[in-house]
C-alpha cells in the first residue's frame, strides 16, 4: 500500500488507516476484544501501518486492546491516539454524557490544560504498552484554555521523549495557524477532521491550508459510519444503544438518497474494478487533494481486509468525477459549506500541486 508523508514528522503512514472507535464497544454496535484484537493484526497484515485511537473510545479499553494486539509486532504501526477529553476530571467545559461501563455513567469534559495533558498521555502510555506515541492529538479544542498554554505542553512532551510528534483534530483555519504558531519549533503534524463523500466542509479552506502547510490530513469517518458501504438499506435496524438510531442522516428517506447514488454511480465502477462499493467510496475519499491518510474501522479481520484493500485502489480521473458528480449535490444538512460544483477551481489547483505526492 501507498505510505505517504505524515507532515514534518519524519513518519510515513498507509494511505488507509484503522480507525478503533469500535474497539471501544462504544456508541455504534461495540465489538468483542479478541476479534477486535484480529482485526488490528489483520489490518497489519495487509499493510496498513496508521492506527488511530483514543482516551476516550471505551475509556481506556480501545488503548489497551491496541496495546495488547501490538505487544507481539512492536514497530509496526504509527501509534495514533489523543489528549484533551476527561471523564474523570470535571474541568472544562461539558462536552457529553456516556456509560463507562467500568465506572457508570459520566460526562466528557473538554480538558486541553497542560497538566491534564500530561496526565493522560502518561495513562496512554501505560495502556498502549509503549515507550514513545507516535502521534498525539488534541481531540478537541478546549475553549477554555489558551491554545497558547496548551501547544507548549504538547511541544514539552515531544522534548520529554514521551511523544514523537503532534497533531489536532476538529480545528477550523483560525485555530490551526495559531497551533502552527504557537507550537514554535515543533511542527504542527497533522489536523484530523471529520470527512467523506458526504461532509465536505473542509474543502473550502482546510484542506487547502493544510496542503500550503505541509499538514497532514487525517480523514476520519469516511464510510460515514457504514451508510456509504450500500449495506445499510432501509430494513436495517441497529441496537438500542447504537447511536445511530439518534441521527437524522440514518432515517428512512435519508438512506435511500444515499443508496441512490451508491447503487447507480459507485456500484458499477466497483464491479469493474472487483471491488466493493466501501473500497470504491475509501480510494475516492483517499485520492482527494490534500487527504494523507483515510482512517476506516473495522470491528473484524474481514471488514479490516476489506478497508485495507482500497489502498491499493486506483480510480482514473474519470471514475472520481463520477463519484464526486454522485453526491455533490446531495445535502443532508451535516454542513453548510458550499458543495463541489464550487471548488473545482480549488480542486483543480491542488490537484496539480499533489501530483508529485
Amino acid at each position: 500500500m501507498e505510505q505517504r508523508d505524515l507532515g514534518a514528522s519524519g513518519l510515513r503512514v498507509s494511505a488507509v488507516g484503522l480507525g478503533t472507535w469500535a474497539h471501544g464497544g462504544w456508541a455504534w454496535g461495540g465489538a468483542e476484544d479478541d476479534e477486535s484484537v484480529a482485526a488490528i493484526h489483520a489490518a497489519l497484515d495487509a499493510g496498513v501501518t496508521a492506527i488511530d485511537t483514543a482516551p476516550v473510545y471505551g475509556f481506556g479499553r480501545s488503548e489497551e486492546l491496541l496495546g495488547r494486539a501490538l505487544r507481539d509486532r512492536p514497530g509496526e504501526a504509527v501509534v495514533m491516539t489523543k489528549a484533551g477529553l476527561r471523564w474523570d476530571d470535571d474541568r472544562g467545559p461539558f462536552f457529553f454524557e456516556s456509560e463507562d461501563p467500568r465506572a457508570g455513567r459520566v460526562r466528557v469534559h473538554r480538558n486541553a490544560r497542560p497538566d491534564s495533558l500530561a496526565t493522560e498521555v502518561d495513562r496512554s502510555l501505560a495502556r498502549l504498552g509503549v515507550e514513545r506515541i507516535d502521534l498525539l492529538q488534541l481531540h478537541w479544542p478546549d475553549p477554555s484554555t489558551p491554545l497558547a498554554e496548551t501547544c507548549g505542553a504538547l511541544a514539552e512532551l515531544v522534548r520529554a521523549g514521551k511523544v514523537r510528534a503532534v497533531g489536532v483534530s476538529n480545528f477550523d483555519v483560525a485555530m490551526l495557524e495559531e497551533a502552527r504558531v504557537a507550537l514554535g519549533d515543533v511542527p504542527l503534524a497533522s489536523h484530523q477532521p471529520r470527512y467523506s463523500l458526504l461532509r465536505r466542509g473542509i474543502e473550502a479552506d482546510v484542506l487547502p491550508w493544510t496542503w500550503d502547510h505541509g499538514v497532514a490530513t487525517l480523514a476520519y469517518s469516511p464510510l460515514e459510519q457504514g451508510l456509504l458501504t450500500g449495506r445499510v438499506r432501509g430494513d436495517r435496524a441497529f441496537a438500542a444503544g447504537d447511536q445511530r438510531n439518534r441521527h437524522a442522516h440514518f432515517a428512512a428517506e435519508a438512506r435511500a438518497a444515499v443508496n441512490r447514488g451508491l447503487d447507480e454511480v459507485v456500484a458499477p465502477i466497483a464491479a469493474r474494478h472487483g471491488a466493493t462499493v466501501a473500497q470504491v467510496v475509501l480510494a475516492w475519499t483517499a485520492a482527494q487533494p490534500g487527504v494523507t491518510c483515510v482512517l476506516a474501522g473495522a470491528r473484524r479481520p474481514d471488514q479490516a481486509r476489506e478497508n485495507a484493500a482500497a489502498g491499493d485502489l486506483a480510480l482514473d480521473e474519470g471514475e472520481l468525477a463520477a463519484v464526486n458528480g454522485a453526491f455533490a449535490g446531495l445535502d443532508l444538512s451535516f454542513d453548510r459549506a458550499p458543495r463541489a460544483g464550487g471548488l473545482r477551481g480549488v480542486l483543480r489547483s491542488l490537484r496539480a500541486r499533489l501530483r508529485g505526492r
